[in-house]
């Protein structure tokens, strides 16, 4: 394979930076992965977007799994090796402040996109979008009707030129209440994405808050809402 400027065996210019998971032990792209910091009063804190300073340690397992692994004492055992110190201190909510940063991580890039013009509001706008072809993601929220939801889809496989396949928008975490507070929107029930790089910075995200709770982001689950 020919070699781009500047590339190097050890160090390709597309290499998706690994880490490996505290808990499994596995080798996981970052963007799969939490990180956990350290601070300087040895308190353990979610680290979502992964720009605290100071030691960081990576998981890579669920809600459940890292609750079954709090409870046994097997993270503090593997963060301990982590940080090289005993001394730590783990709130026993740990879980779900990892699960609050992940949703507040999602709602704000959701926040951004809608005030960089990339994002649609209003059933009639994303369905005229839908079928113009122009839509490149779709989401709905946890409390939206089966009929609403189903128009939408249907107009973006017609659009897409994906009509008989199953092709659906996602189901988000939250309800219509939580996504208007986060657009600063009155009623948000369902929301389409126009740019891909847009829909790229959103999958990435969600796939992870979604991964952490365990929901698929379909009709067959109703994921859980966080207080």
């Amino acid at each position: 394979m020919r070699k781009l400027p500047n590339e190097t065996p050890s160090n390709p210019l597309d290499r998706v930076p690994h880490r490996k998971c505290i808990l499994t032990g596995e080798s996981l792209p970052q963007s799969q992965l939490v990180r956990l910091a350290l601070g300087p009063d040895n308190q353990v804190a979610p680290d979502v977007r992964a720009k605290a300073p100071g030691r960081g340690a990576w998981i890579g397992v669920d809600r459940s799994a890292l609750e079954i692994a709090h409870d046994k004492g097997q993270l503090k055992a593997a963060l301990s090796r982590a940080f090289k110190t005993g001394s730590l201190n783990i709130a026993e909510n740990l879980a779900e402040q990892v699960e609050q940063g992940l949703q507040r991580a999602t709602l704000d890039r959701l926040g951004l996109e809608a005030r960089g013009g990339t994002l649609l509001s209003g059933s009639e706008k994303i369905q005229t979008a839908a079928r113009q072809g122009d839509l490149t993601m779709l989401l709905h929220a946890s409390d939206a009707g089966q009929d609403g939801c189903g128009k939408l889809d249907q107009a973006w496989r017609v659009g897409s030129d994906r009509e008989g396949q199953d092709v659906r928008g996602i189901i988000l975490p939250v309800d219509r209440e939580v996504l208007s507070v986060a657009l600063g929107r009155q009623n948000v029930v369902h929301i389409g994405i126009t740019d891909k790089r847009a829909a790229g910075r959103i999958s990435h995200m969600l796939n992870r808050w979604c991964s952490f709770i365990g929901s698929n982001g379909t009709d067959d689950e109703v994921p859980r809402k966080v207080a």
